[in-house]
């Protein structure tokens, strides 16, 4: 009959596809149980978003079905999400991760896909935030169909709630018709408040959609706050491209790793005759990805109902997450929690 031991040397030969190294090194096998021929054990995911569960599946019922004895193979599945030490180093909050959305020009849906990655991590199981730091142009509550926020507890400032996501923005703050018109220092001083004056609770993935460009929000973001990683929101188009690289640029120069770029407007399917269409051009972001040595974390296709979703506070995971610009957010997603695991388990890259 197969022992503990055993069990635990047959799955010291399995990897994490992501992080490229065994599930018993990384700690990931727990409560293995054997009785007579059959084996049970647990595996802890690195997040409850992980793009491969299958292929770890596979391979770790293969491997332990190979030791003498035994006839079956139960695995059960829990999660917990890595965290970026550098956060609870200067920070006291209880975040496990913080992710940058940028892009280097505006026009290009970078809202959208920060709204609908958070939704999708979230609908994953994750503890997922959003942060509105985009305070010229918050449009992350129209996004998510959400006006107001609870009262205030305890002197802090209570996020609203939309499809599991804890979410707070400028647009709670002032009125929607109200410009904001801020200096550099009064940008700094917002965005150190949304962290410290806001209940976040405890969180797997605090998402930031920041305003275009390489301005004062970005420096501040970088300067204040450890960023696990940030993303990169392109379209196809050349002029889009090249705005892009210079927002990728700041990043590397701040030392902030790049999770990688998504490409967002893609093909255009035509939903009564089936002809795709590139409008914006096609593989922009995929060439561009490769020649700065980045992941391409994948293209939304250009779809009118993510501009209606968006529109009406319905995101396209949660309006249609089986269409094709749903289903890319969510493999988006999955391919963000897993780099987010690489970058903080330190795994093959």
């Amino acid at each position: 009959m197969a022992t503990e031991k055993d069990v635990l040397n047959a799955l010291g030969k399995v990897k994490e596809p992501e992080l490229g190294r065994d599930l018993v090194s990384l700690g990931m096998v727990k409560d293995v149980a054997i009785d007579g021929g059959q084996v049970a054990f647990t595996i802890v995911l690195t997040t409850p978003a992980c793009p491969l569960t299958d292929v770890m599946e596979k391979q770790a019922k293969e491997a332990v079905r190979q030791l003498k004895g035994v006839t079956e193979v139960d695995i059960k599945w829990e999660s917990n999400v890595p965290s970026d030490e550098r956060i609870m180093g200067r920070m006291n909050l209880p975040l496990r991760n913080t992710i940058a959305i940028s892009s280097g020009k505006g026009g290009v849906g970078k809202s959208t896909i920060a709204a609908n990655l958070a939704v999708a991590l979230a609908k994953m199981g994750a503890g997922v935030g959003l942060m509105d730091a985009d305070v010229y142009g918050p449009n992350i509550p129209m996004m998510l169909g959400v006006d107001r926020i609870p009262a205030p507890r305890d002197n802090k400032l209570t996020p609203a709630l939309a499809y599991g996501v804890r979410v707070m923005s400028m647009g709670f703050l002032v009125p929607p018709d109200q410009p904001v018109i801020w200096r550099g220092p009064m940008i700094h001083s917002a965005i150190r408040q949304f962290f410290s004056d806001v209940d976040w609770g405890e969180l797997d993935y605090m998402i930031i959609d920041l305003p275009p460009g390489t301005g004062d929000a970005q420096l501040t973001l970088a300067q204040s706050v450890p960023l696990t990683g940030a993303i990169i929101v392109t379209t196809p188009q050349d002029v889009a491209l090249g705005d892009a690289v210079k927002g990728l640029t700041m990043f590397k120069t701040l030392e902030v790793p790049i999770i990688g770029i998504v490409e967002n407007m893609g093909t255009f399917i035509c939903p009564n005759c089936g002809q795709a269409t590139d409008i914006f051009g096609a593989g922009g972001g995929a060439r561009m990805a490769q020649r700065l040595g980045v992941s391409f974390l994948g293209s939304v296709p250009l779809d009118p109902r993510v501009r209606d979703g968006g529109d009406n506070g319905k995101p396209i995971v949660a309006l249609d997450p089986q269409g094709p610009a749903g289903a890319a957010m969510f493999q988006i997603a999955r391919d963000v929690a897993a780099r987010v695991s690489v970058i903080n388990l330190g795994g093959e890259d």
